[in-house]
């Protein structure tokens, strides 16, 4: 249920559940943790989805269980936002719950027009991870983090857009080719260079 290639040091991660709105079951997060722990050799990385929606966050039986408070997410988000490459979250669809967490630490984010963007924790009775609030907040303001996360506002693709949460709308057919020129001058650039600019960029 998660895809990985690995071609001339582009990684990139497919969400592959689609009958199930690619919801996260805590196999599926310990799958993206390891590879995110070990992508240390890539020299860029795609996250992406098959289908309609990007994710639906975590799998609502296996949240119910504990899934929605594992460590497994913090550690997934932030082993993303420590990968020395540039990482782009190639969004199909639509984001919600703690699915946020993952493509909030990439370093870009692009989506398609259709896409709406959610984080129900507080109507669900969950507390986001702790990186999440901090990571939305740096993008789009403390203001538009609470309308999300607390009055539980649903927003569109060019709402996203245009708060800053996300960097590019394009068209379904153009996204995976965005999200190979966004990464093809890292891909093409010495390793050490690509790694020391990520360094100074806050």
């Amino acid at each position: 249920m998660i895809d990985l290639t690995q071609e001339d040091g582009l990684w990139t991660v497919t969400l592959n559940n689609p009958e199930k709105a690619n919801a996260l079951t805590s196999a599926m997060l310990g799958e993206l943790v390891h590879i995110a722990e070990t992508a240390t050799e890539a020299r860029a990385l795609i996250l992406t989805g098959v289908g309609r929606v990007f994710s639906a966050g975590a799998d609502l039986e296996e949240a119910r269980a504990g899934l929605a408070t594992s460590d497994l997410w913090e550690r997934l988000s932030g082993a993303i936002a420590a990968l020395p490459c540039l990482t782009v979250a190639a969004l199909n669809g639509t984001l919600a719950g703690g699915a946020n967490g993952m493509v909030l630490a990439c370093d870009l984010r692009i989506t398609v027009p259709s896409a709406k963007f959610f984080y129900p924790v507080m109507k669900l009775g969950f507390l986001p991870q702790p990186s999440d609030p901090k990571r939305m907040a740096a993008l789009i303001g403390p203001s538009r983090t609470k309308m999300i996360l607390m009055a539980g506002q649903k927003i569109s693709a060019e709402e996203a857009y245009n708060f800053g949460l996300v960097d590019r709308v394009v068209e379904a057919d153009l996204l995976m080719p965005t999200a190979r020129e966004l990464v093809a001058d890292s891909l093409s650039a010495d390793p050490a260079i690509a790694a020391g600019i990520a360094g100074l960029c806050p």
